[in-house]
């Protein structure tokens, strides 16, 4: 396995991958708005996997779905390499990969750019003072209001009961439009969404290996 410099310098080669910062913020990122001129060169629907980590879920879905394209979200390059590599290794052309903040998202796509978001396994951040850093607050659905297209959807998967209840009462209070949700995703998944519990990241199956419920939510804007 290669070491992390080893990871980093892969990461900067790869032609899957991109990054975006703090300090190219005054000059803009050439990628939004030309995604899939750019990188895919088709027009399929771009869907998005933030907090992807070692981007098993984004390559699932894109093995499942020849017929989208697909950008894991991290701000940990080492962490990504890992789905970076398969990708490469499997000719997976639709699945991209880009080392940046969620924050910054509103940077790095354009508006009406983006069909889908999978938010999967997020950090629930219990505490009351980092609701801000849920990634399911106001404040960051606003920033997807911005990119995604009128009626693109948002998906949610999450170990957190008080995360999923946070959502909850999130689309609630907003009166978002709540396409699906269960708190058993595992005993509740309906025959036609099998891909929900097909692919699973690292930190899914430790959860599932240990019992743990599986909560879904799937919305709009």
């Amino acid at each position: 396995m290669p070491s992390k410099l080893e990871k980093f310098a892969d990461f900067e080669e790869f032609k899957n991958c991109l990054s975006f910062g703090f300090d190219h913020i005054p000059q803009g990122f050439a990628m939004k708005g030309f995604w899939l001129e750019k990188q895919f060169q088709n027009k399929a629907p771009l869907v998005l996997e933030l907090g992807c980590g070692r981007g098993e879920y984004s390559v699932g879905l894109a093995e499942k779905n020849r017929d989208k394209n697909f950008i894991g979200i991290d701000v940990k390059g080492n962490r990504i390499w890992t789905g970076a590599k398969y990708a490469i290794d499997h000719h997976l052309n639709n699945v991209a990969f880009l080392r940046t903040r969620i924050d910054f998202i509103e940077h790095c796509f354009g508006k009406n750019e983006v069909d889908e978001i999978w938010i999967t396994f997020p950090d629930p951040q219990p505490q009351k003072t980092r609701a801000r850093k849920r990634l399911t607050h106001p404040m960051f659905l606003n920033r997807y209001k911005n990119i995604l297209k009128p009626g693109g959807v948002i998906h949610l998967k999450t170990d957190s009961t008080s995360l999923y209840e946070y959502s909850m009462e999130v689309i609630h209070e907003l009166k978002l439009p709540l396409i699906w949700q269960t708190n058993h995703l595992y005993n509740n998944c309906p025959p036609e969404r099998a891909e929900l519990i097909q692919i699973k990241t690292y930190y899914e199956k430790l959860f599932t290996d240990k019992g743990e419920d599986i909560k879904y939510i799937q919305f709009t804007l």
